[in-house]
């Protein structure tokens, strides 16, 4: 009875402590999942006809569909063919860390075409009605970026917020921006302002894979720091910061500024599950989960899908479970 009540008030406490933390704690394995299990940078809705849609990096925006979010087949891509204007980004014609949403009896697919290394880069944007692939409509570039810019537009992620439509985007480069959007378009508002959220104090300035939600009054920004796509090397992990405006600025637990370094460590990589990141957070039956992949570290560092429910504590962070 005594051994039963300490781990009940340990569980409770635990609840209690903001994401730092509980930083030196053990971190939950992923949900088992069967099937396709081959994915990097997953985008994945719970559509409104049932079932489920992932989309990720590979191939012309890989997909995957799945009835019950553990058996997941391959469906072909987004696309049957890339658009020709990706082949002034990207040689090959391969897009980046797709991003899908549902508005305006639609739903929308953001996603990045560049090349390694370089912020000659492009965030476009398609439309379908039923979110499967194959009906994917292109409309063209959202947002681009150049070597002039400080900036580089991959990695999109969009959110409403108060009535206006955002995009968070970015990688390296000095980090996360956000621009604001066109509702009618799904394109960046024609001389926007270009929000800074967040950062590193050193280059290469390792911050990237921005996805943002609201939980009670405050937005939350997650984020994928360090060192990506190494297999079994990749330090990717997952850290996460808050702001009562969407535009920022964000903190920590601690008050410190994600443009001044700060970030609670919400989820890295754990035995086999090297490198989580990549991420993104969709709505299933009420619930928050949070989508990523890691390098499977007993299957040759092969990116895999991981699913993790979302709690929130009472002081309003969020951890993995």
């Amino acid at each position: 009875m005594r051994q039963r009540l300490a781990t009940l008030l340990a569980a409770a406490t635990l609840a209690l402590l903001p994401a730092t933390a509980q930083a030196s704690t053990t971190y939950p394995d992923p949900q088992p999942v069967t099937g396709r299990r081959i994915i990097h940078d997953p985008t994945v809705l719970h559509l409104k006809s049932g079932g489920y849609v992932a989309y990720s990096t590979g191939g012309i925006i890989g997909a995957r569909t799945s009835k019950d979010r553990v058996h997941w087949d391959d469906a072909g891509n987004a696309f049957a063919a890339p658009p020709s204007w990706w082949y002034e980004y990207n040689a090959t014609g391969d897009p980046w860390a797709p991003d899908i949403s549902y508005r305006a009896d639609r739903y929308w697919l953001y996603y990045a075409v560049s090349s390694w290394g370089t912020n000659h880069s492009a965030i476009g944007v398609a439309t379908s009605p039923t979110g499967l692939p194959g009906t994917w409509t292109d409309h063209g570039k959202v947002l681009t970026s150049g070597t002039t810019d400080a900036w580089n537009a991959i990695d999109p992620a969009v959110i409403h917020a108060d009535g206006r439509l955002w995009m968070s985007f970015g990688s390296y480069w000095t980090g996360i921006r956000m621009v604001e959007l066109n509702p009618m378009t799904g394109k960046a508002v024609q001389g926007a302002t270009v929000h800074h959220l967040a950062t590193r104090p050193d280059a290469p300035y390792a911050v990237e894979g921005p996805y943002i939600v609201r939980h009670g009054r405050s937005y939350y920004l997650f984020a994928s720091y360090d060192q990506c796509c190494a297999g079994v090397h990749s330090t990717y992990k997952i850290r996460v910061g808050r702001s009562t405006s969407v535009t920022g600025p964000y903190v920590d637990s601690t008050g410190t500024s994600l443009l001044d370094g700060g970030g609670d460590l919400l989820l890295e990589g754990h035995g086999r599950y090297v490198g989580t990141g990549g991420e993104s957070i969709f709505r299933d039956r009420g619930r928050d989960v949070l989508a990523y992949h890691y390098y499977d570290a007993e299957d040759d560092g092969t990116p895999k899908p991981g699913l993790n429910r979302l709690s929130w504590t009472r002081d309003g962070w969020p951890r993995v479970l």
